[in-house]
């Protein structure tokens, strides 16, 4: 500990406890930080050019990099180059009461942790000085190394680039007069979907622009110059521009330097400090501006360009993350630190300013740390559909959705291939797509419930959004064009099992167009996306539905719409099939796991059993099913509707997650189910979904039919023997494995 820490040790419980480095106060400080800006009962500072706000807005700037530099260097991990360039651009929006602070970029999570501590918003979790922080950096139940909605005060996860703005855009449509920053790296900006989904939503959604993009334009990216480094200023602007941003407010520290420096991105650190709070003014001006044009009505956009790591212990791509060897006995380390730091009584004026903010610490006053209401929901009206009959799953769905979007103004329904291409026009018919063209004949309305973009990722990201944010959503989609939106359902699915609050599932339906889409060949079959979500079965709070009929799919939807803080994932078809349960049937199966669809009545030569995932890969299991009676076997088919049950307890984190579900099937009710003496695995999609079976079957011989690839045929039936699922193949495979 250096010499000045040592002779301001603060007191015992001091927030301060923990600072390893004292700085003197700056010129000026007597008359510009006498007091702090933002007064007891006030939530934003009176005048963003008032000096001593600009003064105090700095200070809050070099703290806010002091601490991410120090918390990231006790544990030599983590990264403080990328938010450091951004510390006046977050510092000006909390002094300026906008603390509903969203981000594109997981990388600034030890700048956001700062703000939080200052706020004194990390108190809620046990942390109050800046020991107990750096002890729990990157520690389980502490402050992970990405962002996450468990933190409190902090309103979203950040990992993947590209999903920050969803984020910002929901909680923007829920809470009209509620600023949403969004800060946005450049190295993200190589992320084709962010000003694209920021586009779209702007013309279905005209009125909602209080959410206001602040790009951090620092030149590089995690590794090396970002794509968008070599733009000129005006170049910038136009992009945003291009992008229907009616309002773009540009602030270039280059500008403001007065120390000699090259190239275009410039550390302002390094500036006098009469020009560096010249640059730290036209921050806060410039941001007061856009947040009043943001929620004045105009699509707005603020960017900060300066240089990536100004502030810490090096700039560049070099400064995005620390090694082991950076710890902070490094010279290097301390060097960055001693430059940042601020006199004891600077830190009470900086805490003052940050826990007034807003109104309160974060984790008290911003929208997601309380239930949001919601309209109730009824019983839903269910058609039974008869034993034998057919109809189409994916409709039979769409009436119980256009129920919900009645019920509930707020519903949103995305979809990027169309809701009529899966026998869901219903939908429309009811809720109408949201466009600035009406057109009945196109079911299209200014004020509609479903938004079409043609862009999986900004479909997944507004109704994966608005679930973590508290409203019921659904989003529609092919399983193979799924996967180019399911990041960010998986995000949210993780943040809502570490949530200290109820929100509704995130759910969605996927029309299992593997089977139905041969003619289109293998660009739309695609089903691989099912592995990915059931490999997540064993998170706790993933749910895979495989209903089997168009009664079975009400039942489920209805289930994953009252369900909480969960991802519920509806496969089903948008063809013609039999109907095998009845609706009583289906909430058996829902809750248990499984159900069986047939039993035959007699046979003596031994039991076939079917283990099936899907509705119509059900065709070619009972074309087995009558080759193998008609040889005297008997033959149960069991629709496996909710894997996630059929796991033992102890395959599954059930117990770690909010919201915790710890119904599984029991032995003797799984084993009246599937014991038999050859039992098959069989899916229209991979094996994957399957596991729980295949992991808990006394059947002594066993085997599996499933998805292998994709090819172009003329149906379905083509198809499925391309895969080897046929009635003749898996006969002829039971009675081998039988004898």
């Amino acid at each position: 500990m250096s010499q000045a820490a040592l002779q301001h040790a603060p007191a015992a419980r001091d927030f301060r406890d923990g600072i390893q480095h004292y700085g003197r106060p700056w010129p000026g400080y007597a008359t510009h930080a006498a007091r702090p800006a933002i007064g007891p009962g006030a939530s934003r500072v009176a005048s963003p050019s008032d000096p001593a706000v600009v003064y105090q807005t700095l200070l809050a700037a070099d703290a806010l990099r002091y601490l991410t530099l120090q918390v990231t260097g006790a544990k030599g991990s983590g990264h403080p180059g990328g938010f450091a360039s951004s510390a006046e651009a977050h510092a000006a929006l909390m002094m300026l009461g906008h603390t509903h602070i969203v981000t594109e970029v997981g990388h600034h999570a030890p700048g956001f942790y700062s703000a939080m501590f200052l706020d004194r918003s990390l108190e809620e979790m046990g942390i109050h000085t800046v020991a107990e922080m750096m002890q729990r950096f990157r520690e389980r139940h502490g402050l992970l190394g990405h962002l996450s909605g468990a933190i409190p005060g902090l309103l979203a996860p950040a990992g993947p680039l590209g999903q920050g703005q969803h984020f910002a855009m929901a909680g923007a449509l829920l809470h009209p007069g509620t600023l949403f920053p969004v800060t946005i790296g450049d190295g993200g900006m190589g992320e084709p979907y962010v000003l694209n989904a920021m586009m779209h939503f702007h013309t279905a959604y005209p009125q909602v622009t209080n959410f206001l993009a602040v790009l951090i334009w620092n030149g590089y990216s995690q590794e090396h110059h970002s794509m968008v480094s070599r733009l000129s200023n005006d170049e910038m602007v136009a992009y945003w521009r291009g992008h229907g941003f009616a309002e773009v407010v540009l602030v270039d520290a280059k500008a403001f330097d007065d120390s000699g420096q090259e190239g275009a991105y410039v550390d302002s650190t390094h500036f006098s400090l009469d020009r560096r709070l010249d640059f730290t003014r036209a921050v806060i001006e410039g941001l007061d501006r856009a947040a009043r044009s943001a929620l004045g009505g105009r699509l707005t956009a603020f960017v900060v360009k300066q240089l990536k790591g100004s502030g810490v212990h090096t700039v560049g791509a070099k400064s995005h993350n620390l090694y082991p060897k950076d710890t902070l006995d490094q010279p290097h380390i301390v060097e960055g630190l001693q430059r940042r730091a601020l006199p004891p009584e600077a830190w009470d004026i900086v805490r003052a300013n940050l826990e007034r903010a807003g109104g309160g610490p974060a984790a008290r006053t911003v929208v997601t740390e309380r239930v949001l209401e919601i309209a109730p929901l009824g019983a839903l009206a269910m058609e039974e559909h008869a034993r034998g009959a057919s109809a189409v799953p994916s409709t039979a769905m769409g009436a119980l959705v256009a129920q919900v979007g009645r019920a509930d103004p707020r519903f949103v329904v995305t979809n990027a291939d169309g809701n009529e291409a899966s026998a869901m026009r219903n939908i429309n018919d009811a809720l109408k797509i949201r466009h600035p063209t009406a057109d009945e004949v196109y079911n299209q309305a200014p004020g509609g419930q479903v938004y079409e973009p043609l862009n999986e990722d900004a479909c997944a990201g507004l109704a994966a959004g608005l679930a973590l944010f508290g409203s019921r959503a659904l989003w529609l989609s092919y399983e193979s064009f799924a996967i180019n939106g399911w990041p960010i359902v998986q995000t949210v699915a993780q943040a809502m099992a570490e949530l200290r609050r109820r929100t509704p599932s995130i759910v969605c339906m996927f029309t299992a167009g593997a089977l139905e889409q041969g003619r289109n060949g293998w660009t739309h079959q695609r089903p691989e996306i099912e592995s990915y979500f059931a490999a997540m079965m064993r998170n706790g709070n993933v749910y895979p539905l495989f209903p089997c009929d168009a009664n079975c799919i009400q039942v489920a939807y209805d289930h994953a719409t009252r369900s909480h803080n969960k991802a519920m994932v509806i496969v089903a078809s948008k063809s013609p099939l039999p109907v095998h349960l009845s609706l009583e049937d289906s909430r058996r199966a829902i809750e248990d796991g499984a159900a069986v669809v047939y039993e035959s009545e007699a046979g003596d030569r031994g039991t076939v059993v079917f283990a099936v995932t899907g509705d119509m890969v059900l065709l070619p299991v009972f074309e087995a099913k009558d080759r193998l009676e008609a040889e005297g076997w008997r033959v149960r088919i069991v629709a496996v509707v909710n894997p996630r049950r059929l796991y033992r307890p102890t395959d599954v984190a059930w117990d770690t997650v909010a919201e915790p579900d710890n119904r599984f099937l029991d032995d003797d009710h799984f084993h009246a189910l599937f014991d038999g003496d050859v039992l098959l695995g069989v899916s229209g999609g991979p094996s994957a979904p399957l596991e729980p079976v295949l992991l808990r079957t006394r059947a002594p011989r066993r085997d599996v039919f499933a998805w292998k690839r994709g090819e172009t045929t003329a149906s379905p039936q083509e198809l499925m023997a391309f895969n080897g699922i046929t009635g003749e193949a898996m006969a002829a495979r039971a009675k081998a494995l039988a004898s």
